[in-house]
Formats: C-alpha cells, structure tokens, sequence
C-alpha cells in the first residue's frame, strides 16, 4: 500500500497513508487534523493528543468512543477552543476547521459567537454545568440574549417552548437546577445547546450516571431534534450501543490517536483492531448462548510515559515486534473503513 514519507510529528514514524489523506482532505463542517494537545503539570509532561485526525460532515454523527483517559474530552474541548492556554500547549501543525476557517485562527469576538452560536455542547455533568443561583429560564435565555439578541421578554417565552421541546413543562422555567432530577437537568442542559439551532452538537457523555429508561429517553430526544434540524453531532461515550443507536460514524481513540474509523455499522460488526475487538468483547448479549466477557488486560497507557510504537501493545495479545517499535499507520480495509494495526489492517 502506498504510504506519504512526510512524517505527521517528528516524534514518531507515525505516516499517514494516501488514502486516509484523502479522506481528511474531503469537504467537512469539521475538520481535525494532527492535533497534538500536551499539559506541563509540575511532575510530567502529559500528551494527551497525539495526532488526533478527524472530520464530520454536514448533518452527520459521529461517534468518539475510547476509555477514561484517551483524550475524548480534550479533543472536545479544543474544538471550542477551551482549553487553558497557561497549561496547555497545542503544538505547531495541529488544525481544527470549522466552516471552513481555522478556530485557532479566530478573534475572541468570533470564539464567542462560535460557542453556543454555531457550535453547542452537552456536558458530561449538568449539575455542575448548570449555574446554580441562576433559575433554567435564565441560564437558556442567556444564550438567546447572546447569540440572537432578544430581549429578556422574548428569550424567557423562547426558554420556556425549548423546555417543551426536550419534555419539561415550560412554567418550570423559574425553577432552580436543583429543584430538577438528573435526567431533567440534563434536558436543561439539551435545550440551551439547542437554543441557536447550532450546526454542530458536542454530546460529551450525556447519559453518564443516568438509569437506561432515562438513558433511552435522551437518546431518543437527540436522535428526533438531530434530524429535526439537521444538525451535526459529535457524540463521546463509552458505550458502544448507543452509538449503534444514535451514529453514522464511528471512531476509536486510544491513547490521544484514533486507532479505527469507519461507519459505524461496518466497525461494529467486523472490528478490525485488537482494542475495539477487546471493547465489544465485554459487552453482553442478551441473545444466543452464555459465555464469559473477555476483558483487556492492564490498564490505558499513561499519558505521561506513553510505551514506543503502538501505545496499545502492552496490553495487545496480538503484537509483534514490529508493534514495539514503529506507530502503524491508519490503513484502509475496505468501504471507508481505516484501522492503525500491523495485524489487522493488512487488506
């Protein structure tokens, strides 16, 4: 298979293949490319994104999956630009395109239009993203003051049919976050990231801690208000079933580098490298034959000491030498599916 020789760091041998170029070179809303995220803590340097490659389309979802630790939520928040810039430091070369222009490149006064404007985000916790001196009502109209002008007047009513939208009723909004369950704040939470029609939707984890009827509910909620206004999603879980439910794309990330990227059908049924192969593994079936989970062995490769070659080959039973020493590259398999994999990706 033909490989670039430019290396993408020069960290590592890391290349990108020809045909994966050409996929993160095709029209985007969202384009991710190299992105290399690194925090100087006062023990370690830790990178947490080493080369983090992506895109989302118009009107597409795409799932981010990958354990506590691999990057998911950096990632998210670098689209916005939120990281903080006396700790963080992206490196040269790293590219995040929205709508066509650089976010690094953007005024604070364009930062401030993208974020909640054209670009939404759910947090992973409503009670602590949820102003808690501040009634819902106010928290959502915030954003319609903001970013479609209103008055207080017209985005309190606006507030109030937003709340209707996600299944609360509307006279709740002079209700305090903590008058509301989990599942109801993270409604709260749904509907100000829905209040400007955003083109992109950032879902980091919207389900965490809530019970699977409430779970089944959101998602639900998001799938219908996705398709209503055709809106993008970047959906980040752990939980490889709701993206089977609520996703098109799919992507894999270990150790702050997507290892396997496809639609998310094909990566689900035919996984291709050992790490997401060792992801559905330990999912039950609820049909067919009992058999014991498999688990992966170890724990995610630390962040601050990151292992030579693949980061996953320590806990791969699987690897070669070749793995020990040399960063696979993203290989195309087949129908717009790519795994980084000596093993695996081989076609």
């Amino acid at each position: 298979m033909e490989n670039q020789t430019a290396p993408v760091s020069a960290q590592d041998e890391f290349v990108k293949t020809r045909e994966w170029q050409e996929l993160m070179e095709s029209d985007a809303l969202l384009k991710v490319t190299d992105l290399q995220v690194h925090f100087q803590t006062e023990r370690a340097l830790i990178k947490a994104l080493n080369g983090v490659d992506l895109l989302i389309r118009k009107g597409e979802s795409l799932g981010l999956v990958g354990e506590t630790g691999a990057g998911k939520t950096t990632t998210a928040l670098s689209i916005l630009n939120l990281l903080r810039r006396d700790i963080a430091d992206t490196k040269d070369g790293s590219s995040i395109v929205f709508d066509g222009k650089s976010v690094f490149d953007m005024s604070e006064k364009e930062l401030r239009t993208l974020r909640g404007g054209k670009v939404s985000m759910v947090f992973q916790n409503p009670l602590t993203a949820l102003n808690p001196v501040f009634t819902v009502g106010e928290q959502i109209g915030m954003v319609l003051r903001v970013h479609q002008k209103m008055n207080d007047k017209d985005a309190l009513k606006r507030a109030g049919e937003l709340l209707e939208m996600v299944g609360i009723a509307g006279s709740r909004i002079k209700d305090y976050p903590s008058q509301f369950s989990g599942g109801m704040r993270q409604r709260v939470g749904i509907a100000a990231a829905l209040a400007c029609n955003p083109q992109l939707l950032i879902a980091d984890e919207p389900t965490t801690a809530l019970d699977v009827t409430i779970q089944a509910q959101i998602l639900e909620l998001m799938r219908g208000l996705q398709t209503k206004y055709d809106t993008s999603l970047l959906m980040i879980t752990h939980n490889l079933g709701i993206i089977s439910e609520l996703c098109q794309q799919l992507a894999v990330m270990y150790a702050g580098r997507i290892i396997e990227y496809g639609s998310a059908k094909d990566v689900l049924a035919s996984p291709r490298h050992p790490y997401t192969q060792g992801l559905l593994g330990a999912l039950p079936s609820l049909e067919g034959p009992r058999h014991r989970l498999t688990a992966i062995p170890g724990v995610i490769a630390d962040a601050s000491n990151l292992p030579d070659g693949c980061a996953f080959h320590p806990r791969c039973a699987q690897c070669c030498e070749e793995c020990k020493t040399r960063q696979p590259s993203m290989m195309h398999v087949g129908n717009g599916h790519f795994v980084a994999c000596f093993n695996h990706g081989k076609e």
